[in-house]
C-alpha cells in the first residue's frame, strides 16, 4: 500500500502535471481532427448562391429526386462509383443512407423515365474538375483534394 501524506497518495502530486500535459495533447489532437484531410465534404461550383444544405435536401439532390438548388438554380450531381470507399463514407456519414439505397433511388428515376442518374466519375480530382467547370455542380471529395476552384458546401445543423 502506498504511503499517505496529508491525505494524498505519495507520488500522485508528481503525476498531476503529466496528466495535464496528456489532456492538453489530446485536446490539441481533437481540435485538428475536425480538419482531417480524409474527411468527406460536399463541394459546389463557386457560382452556387446557396451557403448550406440541410441533410434532407442533400439526400434528395443526391438521390436525384430534387433537380434544383433551394434557390431554383439547376444542379448537376457528380459521384464516385458505388464501390468506391469515399462514396460509401459520404453516403453513410453525410447523407445517413447506404450506397445501395442511393442506387435504388437512381434506378427508380431512370427506369420510371422521370429523371436520370448522377454523373459518375472515377476519381476525386475528376469530381473537382467537373464540379468546377459545371455551373450548379455538386459533388463530394475528401478534404485533402479541395482546391480554390470549388467551394465547400456544408450541411446545416
Amino acid at each position: 500500500m502506498p504511503a499517505r501524506r496529508g491525505g494524498t497518495i505519495r507520488g500522485l502530486d508528481r503525476l498531476a502535471p503529466r496528466w495535464l500535459v496528456s489532456i492538453a495533447l489530446c485536446l490539441t489532437c481533437l481540435s485538428g481532427w475536425a480538419d482531417d484531410p480524409n474527411d468527406v465534404i460536399m463541394i459546389a461550383h463557386p457560382n452556387v448562391r446557396v451557403e448550406t444544405l440541410s441533410r434532407d435536401t442533400a439526400r434528395a439532390i443526391f438521390a436525384m429526386r430534387q433537380r434544383t438548388w433551394p434557390n431554383g438554380q439547376a444542379v448537376s450531381v457528380f459521384v464516385l462509383p458505388e464501390n468506391h470507399s469515399v462514396h460509401a463514407r459520404f453516403s453513410k456519414s453525410l447523407l445517413n443512407v447506404y450506397p445501395h439505397q442511393l442506387r435504388l433511388a437512381w434506378d427508380r428515376v431512370v427506369f420510371s423515365g422521370t429523371g436520370q442518374a448522377p454523373n459518375v466519375v472515377m476519381t476525386q480530382p475528376e469530381i473537382v474538375k467537373h464540379v468546377a467547370s459545371t455551373s450548379g455542380g455538386l459533388g463530394y471529395i475528401e478534404r485533402g483534394y479541395l482546391d480554390d476552384s470549388v467551394k465547400v458546401m456544408p450541411l446545416a445543423n
